[in-house]
């Protein structure tokens, strides 16, 4: 069995996305990153960065007792290695598929994720901040579609982690001042990653802990941004 802990946000949602669709046994452990269960001292133990989501897999491969992880991407391919799903095989299908998800993990999320916090977080609204993370995500959609017309259905040719570490960043493109529209590649493959069952699955899971409109409260974002190392319990 894993535990998993999690919150509804992008990289909560891919790792939840692959535990649907391999139909894995887990338990989910709500981390409320707004009321700041992330710096709690036990998930610390499992997540010494402070984010959410981490895994404990109380049957690894190896059978040497319980293994924690921290970090979506090293978790969807340790998933990937245990289950043997999701990741290719074969040596250069299996690179074509991690660069997407590594691509995913240091350029998308982290980009799109600045255009969330300056748009519609931060407490004083900078043109110039603004500006450039919605450009910036508007160059990663751009990528991302010229890709997908080269590849067809999936970003790395069959369906993969890769696609399950993206889709949750596209899910808010309306926030991120985008167009689907305007990337045709990129929404037939949106499209047909919203209408799987796992991923629909996954994200009504989501809605139990979060509601769909829930709104970010000043002491919610008092939690989340401007944290030091002085604010992370030792």
């Amino acid at each position: 069995m894993i535990e998993l802990f999690y919150w509804p946000t992008p990289n909560g949602h891919k790792i939840t996305i692959f535990l649907e669709e391999a139909g894995l046994d887990y338990e989910i452990r709500p981390v409320n990153i707004g009321a700041g269960d992330q710096f709690k001292p036990d998930f610390l133990k499992i997540a010494p960065n402070n984010r959410m989501p981490a895994i404990i897999d109380h049957d690894p491969l190896d059978h040497q007792g319980p293994l924690n992880l921290f970090e979506s991407g090293a978790i969807l391919e340790y998933l990937a290695e245990k289950t043997g799903e999701f990741l290719p095989a074969e040596r250069r299908h299996k690179f074509a598929a991690l660069q997407w998800l590594y691509w995913q993990m240091g350029g998308l999320g982290p980009m799109a994720g600045q255009n969330h916090h300056f748009s519609q977080y931060a407490p004083e609204k900078i043109p110039y901040a603004i500006e450039r993370y919605v450009k910036e995500t508007n160059r990663l959609y751009g990528v991302l579609d010229r890709q997908l017309e080269k590849t067809g259905a999936y970003v790395a040719g069959d369906y993969s982690i890769a696609d399950m570490a993206c889709y949750p960043w596209i899910v808010p493109w309306k926030n991120q001042g985008q167009t689907l529209d305007e990337f045709p590649h990129l929404k037939r493959w949106f499209d047909a990653i919203r209408a799987r069952p796992a991923v629909q699955r996954a994200y009504a899971l989501g809605l139990k802990y979060r509601p769909e409109n829930a709104t970010m409260s000043d002491d919610d974002k008092k939690v989340l941004f401007g944290q030091t190392a002085g604010h992370v319990p030792r």
